[in-house]
Order: C-alpha cells, then structure tokens, then sequence
C-alpha cells in the first residue's frame, strides 16, 4: 500500500511538474497563424525607412533580428541611450524593433517629452534613459499611434508588429498564435527567461493590460 501511494505521489509530482513546464513555456507551444483563423495580415501603407518593407513587417522582422543577439536581462544606464553590449530589458525590445523600422524612439520620445511636459511628469528630462521607461513609451505611444482593443477575446484586432503594454511591461506582438488565437508575445521579461517568443498573454490578468499600439 506504501508503495502504491510513493508512486501515486511521483506521478502527481510529474504531472505537476510537465503542466508547470508547459504554461511558463520551457516546454514549447504548437504555433498557429492568421490563415488558421481566417483573420487577414495587416499590411502598413507606411514605409518610414524607404526600405521596401512596411512598417508594421519591418518592426517585426527587427525585433526578431533583436532578440538573435539573445540579451542578458539587466537594467543598466548607457550614455549612447541604446544598450551597446549584451544586456537589456523590456524596453529596449521596442526600441530596437522600430529602430529598426526607421523609428528613433530616444529622439522621438525626447521631443515629446519637452513638448508635452504636463503629460509625463517628470522632474529632470534624460533622453539616454526617458525613452527606455515603461511608463513614458505608453504616453507615447498614446499621443502618437493608434490605439486599439486591450480585450485579448478580439483575437482579429490584435496583428504582428503592434505594441502591447502592461502596467510594469511592455513587448512586441507575434505572427504566431496559440489554439485559442491569442498571439505569442515578443519580450523580455526576466533574469530567467529562457524564451523570447512566448503563449503567455493569458497569464496576465486582463486589467495588467493597459494599452495596445499600432505605429501609424
């Protein structure tokens, strides 16, 4: 009977074990995209680089260019403003995707800072730093994009290359889905991270999302 228990134990602990690997991602998810659920790519008419490539591509293609580098998560201040060696934190995710795409987030973000003081409040302005804070890009972005359904149910409104931001995190979506339609997410969370294209939007709550951006 002792026995029978022990190996009822170690199977629940294995169990446990595989479902906790599986929703944080170490065990990979099945990707699916747009055509399994019908819903049409969106297509950007702006090319801000001149490249040939959209914005709403380029960002994407960028961000995935980004993350090869595989950064180290550490916050650190840098006087050139762009991370220069292996690390980096969420922020620098976006930043560098639409850097990318011909989008200087450290300029822009410093030019409306100083034109709209009232609406970030801060005490000393830092362009090396302002434009790689959670809170001031959502402002940002909020002045200068288009917003659009935080209600991840809407699975059609949400397309690759848009902006996600949570109350302390911030990240690009991804052209892949998982089985229900909600998108992957491109990010860069933590120390631990083993992924950088992740199934785990529905581990937040729906009120830790605070806005979701399209580059206009």
């Amino acid at each position: 009977m002792k026995k029978l228990i022990k190996v009822i134990i170690l199977l629940l602990l294995i169990f446990i074990i595989l479902i906790m690997t599986y929703i944080f991602n170490i065990i990979r998810h099945k990707k699916y995209s747009n055509s399994d659920f019908n819903i049409e790519t969106y297509i950007s008419d702006v090319d801000k680089d001149g490249d040939g490539i959209d914005d709403q591509t380029d960002i994407l293609n960028n961000v995935r260019e980004y993350i090869k580098t595989k950064p180290k998560y550490k916050s650190k201040y840098y006087e050139s403003g762009y991370p220069d060696d292996e690390y980096g934190v969420c922020t620098d995710v976006v930043a560098n995707g639409l850097k990318g795409a011909g989008y200087d987030l450290m300029e822009l973000v410093n030019e409306d800072i100083i034109n709209h003081k009232e609406k970030y409040n801060i005490e000393k302005i830092d362009k090396n730093i302002d434009f790689r804070r959670v809170r001031n890009l959502d402002i940002y972005f909020k002045n200068n994009s288009i917003s659009l359904t935080t209600d991840l149910s809407k699975i059609e409104e949400w397309q690759a290359g848009d902006i996600i931001v949570f109350k302390n995190h911030i990240g690009i979506i991804s052209d892949k889905r998982n089985k229900k339609g909600i998108p992957f997410l491109i990010h860069h969370a933590n120390p631990m991270q083993l992924n950088y294209e992740e199934d785990v939007l529905e581990l937040y709550n729906q009120e830790d999302i605070i806005g979701h951006y399209r580059i206009s």
